[in-house]
């Protein structure tokens, strides 16, 4: 996943997209944690970082607006 400097650079529409995107990933992995065949323990854990990542810099920017 990209640095908060990197997302920094894009623009809403790509954030809202790369957010969809996560969101989908941590359902899909959420969903194989139930059925008992996880990727691994750290894969849910990176995707909901990089998520919390990619809203933080979406309100950053929404605020400046």
């Amino acid at each position: 996943m990209a640095t908060a400097k990197e997302l920094k650079e894009l623009s809403l529409e790509d954030l809202n997209r790369r957010a969809a995107e996560l969101r989908e990933g941590i359902f899909k992995e959420t969903l194989k944690l139930k059925t008992g065949n996880p990727d691994g323990p750290a894969a849910r854990g990176k995707q909901r970082k990089d998520l919390a990542r990619v809203l933080t810099v979406i309100t950053q920017k929404q605020g400046q607006q």
